[in-house]
């Protein structure tokens, strides 16, 4: 009887153990709610996170446009690292068409650089050129609508000034 007890013991401790550290219902987790990246208040900086790494890119191209060739691939590299942390970026719904653009038009610059840097010739680098460009805009554009900036044109400027030309939209929150 004895030793049937001493067998026991340290189940019946056990469980008596395992029965005190159950959460009672006032220890139990409180469900937390997460912001709406989708928000009117927090598409902003939702926007934001994109927009920082567009520009960082914008950046780089600016630096790639003034080197020389031979310079090329540290610059191609790190684009590449800029635009794979774009990739990571978890897109909620409202911005799948800002990310798509974004990252075309980082496919594109990287891509027509390497074909540069690879001697292609100068219509294919300009095609190139012109697609990442458009991409870039089509990037601007949805910016634009998400933060509901509207896109106004300025007042033309008299003929008298001896201007003919139309000046580039401003932007008004």
């Amino acid at each position: 009887m004895k030793r049937l007890i001493l067998l026991l013991a340290p189940l019946i401790v056990g469980l008596l153990i395992g029965c005190s550290n159950q959460l009672n219902s006032s220890q139990l987790p409180v469900p937390t709610i997460t912001a709406d990246p989708c928000s009117s208040d927090h598409l902003p900086a939702t926007i934001q996170e994109f927009n920082d790494l567009t520009r960082e890119f914008d950046d780089a191209v600016q630096l790639a446009s003034n080197l020389p060739v031979q310079q090329l691939p540290e610059i191609i590299s790190n684009m590449q690292r800029i635009r794979r942390a774009a990739e990571d970026l978890d897109a909620p719904t409202c911005v799948t068409a800002l990310k798509t653009h974004q990252l075309n038009y980082m496919n594109g610059m990287i891509q027509t650089l390497l074909a540069f840097v690879g001697g292609a010739d100068g219509g294919s680098i300009n095609n190139g050129l012109a697609l990442a460009r458009q991409e870039h805009e089509l990037y601007s554009l949805e910016v634009v609508q998400l933060l509901g900036i509207t896109l106004v044109p300025e007042t033309a400027i008299p003929p008298s000034l001896g201007m003919t030309e139309t000046p580039a939209p401003t932007v008004t929150p």
